[in-house]
């Protein structure tokens, strides 16, 4: 089994999602990587949680693909942005959007995000409407508000 398989159900049975699984490295270090999100974001606690019932799952289940780490994150204040479900949850957040071809004359966008529904995203951009489909977006990710985020950690 792989090991999305056997960690989904723990981390969907605490409410998280999970965002990203990856398994990288060699024959040196080889990390498994889990992204976990939630409305609202995760907290250092509920890593660490999570990652302990993660490591039992996967030792309960005889996962062995020879050494490695396990890696539990949150996707961070800059995120990207890969399934419907990620954009929509960020609608009215300023996201920046690479093309895989032009779109309006660029490949490039920045803009807020207006609408995202199961064929693609709308965003608005200095005052214009740009319509992308998923199949057309390379890389999208959140923009911090550095100001915001900053002020906000002060309290």
């Amino acid at each position: 089994m792989d090991a999305e398989t056997l960690v989904r159900p723990v981390i969907e049975a605490a409410g998280l999602e999970l965002v990203d699984v990856s398994f990288q490295g060699g024959s040196g270090r080889r990390v498994l990587r889990l992204v976990i999100d939630r409305d609202g974001g995760v907290d250092l606690d509920t890593i660490a949680e999570i990652a302990e019932q993660v490591s039992r799952r996967l030792d309960l289940e005889g996962f062995s693909p020879g050494p490695y780490e396990l890696e539990v994150s949150s996707p961070g204040i800059e995120r990207s942005l890969r399934r419907p479900s990620e954009f929509r949850r960020h609608l009215g957040r300023t996201v920046k959007v690479k093309a895989i071809r032009p779109l309006d004359g660029r490949t490039s966008f920045v803009g807020e995000l207006s609408e995202a529904d199961d064929d693609g995203i709308v965003l608005d951009v200095a005052g214009a409407r740009v319509r992308a489909r998923y199949d057309d977006v390379a890389s999208a990710r959140t923009v911090a508000d550095w100001d915001a985020e900053l002020k906000g950690s002060t309290r």
